[in-house]
């Protein structure tokens, strides 16, 4: 079975999980009226390094103690199951990378992207070993390249042999754990890895890998986003500006974070806190969505909808909502 066809697969049986746990628990998020919590789902991802600053510090607890609402934060490994929680209405709030973001619009969630988290062309490389024979791009035909399927480094990967005038079937793409990178590597595996921060800082401080490739080698951006369920944000304008000003809060605090602070963030990002500046200088956290944003997120469309991952190409622009941000005291 081909993997485009395995992970069509999957992804049905996902989709069909999340629209039944809808189904089932639809009422615990889809009151009409002002809600008494928001639940913010959250991943162990530096793309969000605001948001993790301004939970350390309670900043939108604070912002919000005279409305009533309670501040959940809800922690998930990654976006697939950030977007299983939102379609199950268990979580109102999600910050997501592109493909989760485009892929649960796919499957026809109701969901609307308020801000950019931030823009990161670097956060994405692709990483050989130190001695590898791999010296541009044009060296990877016909070799392994490590990445996990469907995800911003499969694209990574088809926006690097563009370049210099290859495609995917010039590889052969083998579907790994960003946690298992290093090891694939090590082990000759996989001739070369196309991952994210903060696995990439990790990686190239061990001194055994180099950088093949960047984002901005190939024209990536590396958008990621702040989702809301659309009834949510509807019916809660409020909590979702301050969520915008709180965030944008934690990306000018970033320049004089305080030790207690940059160093709980670390932890929660599984860091070395002497690398967190290393990590946090990849991202360019702007809040405001870009011409540019646009046009990233329709080209992770266009991509998963060429490897059979989502099954028709949809126009992003109608799913973006920037009231919230003019809104905002910014």
């Amino acid at each position: 079975m081909s993997f485009k066809k395995s992970l069509s697969i999957v992804l049905v049986i996902v989709l069909l999980a999340g629209t039944l746990m809808m189904t089932g628990c639809g009422g615990s998020g889809s009151e009409a009226g002002n809600s008494s919590q928001v639940r913010i789902a959250m991943q162990p991802s530096a793309a969000f390094i605001p948001l993790f600053i301004a939970r350390e510090n309670g900043w939108i607890e604070e912002a919000l103690k005279d409305t009533g609402v309670e501040v959940v934060w809800n922690d998930f490994e990654s976006g697939p199951p950030i977007n299983e929680s939102m379609a199950a209405g268990s979580s109102d709030i999600a910050c997501l990378g592109d493909v989760p973001t485009v892929s649960a619009l796919a499957a026809g969630q109701d969901n609307i992207i308020f801000a950019s988290a931030c823009e990161a062309p670097d956060s994405y490389q692709m990483l050989v070993r130190t001695d590898s024979d791999i010296k541009a791009p044009a060296d990877l035909k016909g070799k392994k390249v490590g990445t996990v399927i469907g995800s911003t480094g499969h694209v990574l990967t088809e926006k690097i042999l563009k370049t210099v005038g290859m495609d995917l079937s010039d590889v052969e793409i083998v579907n790994i754990s960003m946690g298992d990178a290093q090891a694939v590597l090590e082990n000759k595996e996989v001739d070369a890895v196309a991952g994210w921060e903060p696995n990439n800082t990790r990686l190239l401080n061990t001194g055994k890998v180099r950088t093949l490739a960047k984002g901005s080698d190939c024209g990536l951006l590396g958008e990621n986003t702040l989702v809301a369920r659309t009834d949510f944000a509807q019916n809660n304008p409020e909590v979702i500006k301050v969520i915008v000003e709180q965030y944008a809060r934690g990306a000018k605090a970033l320049k004089e974070l305080d030790q207690e602070t940059m160093e709980s963030v670390s932890a929660a990002l599984t860091i070395d806190p002497e690398l967190f500046y290393d990590v946090a200088a990849s991202y360019n956290y702007v809040v405001k969505i870009s011409d540019a944003a646009d046009a990233s997120l329709q080209e992770t469309i266009e991509f998963l909808v060429s490897i059979d991952v989502i099954g028709e190409s949809f126009d992003i622009t109608e799913y973006f909502d920037g009231s919230y941000i003019e809104s905002a005291e910014l």
